[in-house]
């Protein structure tokens, strides 16, 4: 998170724009977005379940070029958020959406419809400044503009904030009773099971083996000291067989 603990509008489209067009590290981008690291390898890898729309924080007043030549010359610099005007929150009435996004919302609408079945009619009218008939009329695909229609994040498209949406899911899915329930990953149990049983059985050969080995020897050596005392048997016998040699003497003497 930024130092000032600020975080851009879209942190995720912002994040998006600054690992196509800077080279900060991922660290100082998921700081000064308030992301975690792991989301922002997964867009520069392309690997996010939903491509962002880049969202340049210099244009929106966020950030300047000169702090992120600084980021870019020291990998520990954490980049500080530019003051911007103060959003204006309006307390009633429903929500306004600039006239270049209005062309968006039934997009936005098509996502959540998708995504997030559990959020009610009235919670995305809420959040994205629509009506029930524009949101039944997307569901049931007697829209006007249907075939031109394409899901997309609000948030990419700018009609809410993270922290909106995040807080209309999680409301509603604990009204619908939706808990996530993270599957127990027994693969890992598994092939450590299996893992032990390779080891003991590799133990159990290399004993064995050695045991193989061992009573190998002791028969070698046994008959190589059979070998050997029959050789001096023989050797023996045939000195002892061996005729002796008579030299002849002179009868003179």
């Amino acid at each position: 998170m930024a130092q000032d603990g600020r975080t851009p509008l879209m942190p995720h489209a912002t994040a998006s724009w600054l690992v196509d067009n800077t080279g900060l590290t991922f660290e100082q981008i998921a700081e000064f977005c308030g992301l975690h690291i792991l989301e922002v390898q997964a867009m520069a890898d392309d690997l996010a379940s939903t491509k962002y729309t880049g969202r340049d924080p210099v244009r929106a007043g966020e950030l300047t070029m000169e702090e992120i030549e600084k980021g870019q010359k020291d990998a520990e610099y954490s980049l500080i958020m530019s003051k911007g005007p103060e959003q204006v929150r309006r307390t009633k009435g429903p929500r306004y959406t600039p006239v270049s996004k209005r062309q968006d919302k039934p997009d936005g609408i098509a996502w959540l419809l998708r995504n997030h079945p559990e959020i009610s009619d009235g919670q995305i009218g809420k959040l994205i400044g629509t009506t029930r008939n524009t949101i039944n009329a997307i569901r049931e695909r007697s829209h006007w503009n249907i075939t031109n229609i394409q899901p997309k994040d609000p948030v990419t498209l700018g009609l809410c904030s993270q922290r909106e949406l995040d807080a209309i899911v999680a409301k509603a899915a604990k009204k619908a009773g939706i808990e996530d329930e993270v599957p127990e990953d027994t693969k890992l149990g598994g092939d450590r099971e299996a893992l032990i049983e390779e080891l003991r059985a590799e133990r159990e050969k290399a004993a064995q083996e050695a045991e193989l080995a061992a009573l190998q020897a002791e028969k070698e050596a046994a008959e190589e000291a059979k070998a050997a005392q029959e050789a001096n048997l023989f050797s023996d016998a045939d000195g002892d067989d061996a005729p002796v040699e008579v030299t002849a003497t002179d009868e003179s003497e």
